[in-house]
């Protein structure tokens, strides 16, 4: 991969209070560990896998806002297969395929993943270039963001299906650890993805709301009481 460096400055990937999380997944580690840096290194949250395998584990940990993923990952599923399921769960994920094949191989809709971009790797000159991908795949499918004014429960249609499932967690009462154990998840992991709920839904900034009461009050207005 013939990139270089660039300032943590040069291009903007942080909103305010808001870092993206982006999924790299490549099965050489060299590749893999300097993509993730210069993603970091210019504002990402970047967690590699080494795997289609391995990502699908990570995905629901992660919560990732873009998929950066080769196509040829020495086994199947390849990345066009992780891409097309990660697109079906999460419509709004921003998918970059990196890979060594020729830009016609992926056809005027790359690889069949509507809003994804392709970038060849003798084309990635400069990180720039990269970050760029990201950007234009993140603003094809941008998250809805509800307007100020919507109720809280409208704003469940900005959470992923997995989100949904943890809030309804939320609505039972369960704490952070229960979530973690019925889930399979780290307690970090939770909390990251609490975290996220909260941001989506716009709950957190306002001294007055408490997230969890009115996170838990917008499923339950929405789906009814949990059993």
């Amino acid at each position: 991969m013939p990139i270089g460096t660039v300032s943590s400055t040069s291009v903007d990937t942080v909103g305010a209070g808001w870092v993206r999380r982006v999924l790299v997944v490549e099965d050489q580690a060299a590749l893999r560990t300097l993509a993730c840096e210069l993603l970091t290194r210019n504002g990402w949250d970047a967690t590699g896998a080494a795997s289609a395998d391995e990502a699908m584990r990570l995905f629901a940990e992660v919560d990732p806002d873009a998929l950066v993923t080769d196509i040829d990952l020495g086994s199947r599923p390849n990345g066009i297969d992780l891409a097309q399921t990660l697109h079906r769960l999460a419509p709004h994920l921003g998918i970059v395929f990196l890979s060594s094949y020729p830009r016609a191989a992926a056809g005027a809709e790359p690889l069949g993943v509507a809003g994804a971009v392709f970038v060849s790797k003798d084309a990635l000159t400069s990180p720039a270039v990269l970050f760029e991908a990201l950007e234009t795949a993140l603003s094809t499918h941008p998250t809805p963001a509800p307007t100020v004014a919507a109720p809280v429960a409208d704003k469940l249609g900005t959470l992923t299906r997995h989100q949904i499932d943890v809030l309804a967690m939320i609505a039972r009462g369960w704490s952070n650890e229960q979530i973690a154990e019925a889930s399979g998840a780290t307690v970090r992991a939770v909390e990251r993805s609490i975290s996220r709920i909260f941001e989506r839904m716009r709950l957190t900034g306002d001294p007055a709301v408490t997230p969890r009461v009115a996170a838990a009050a917008a499923y339950i207005s929405a789906f009814g009481p949990v059993r």
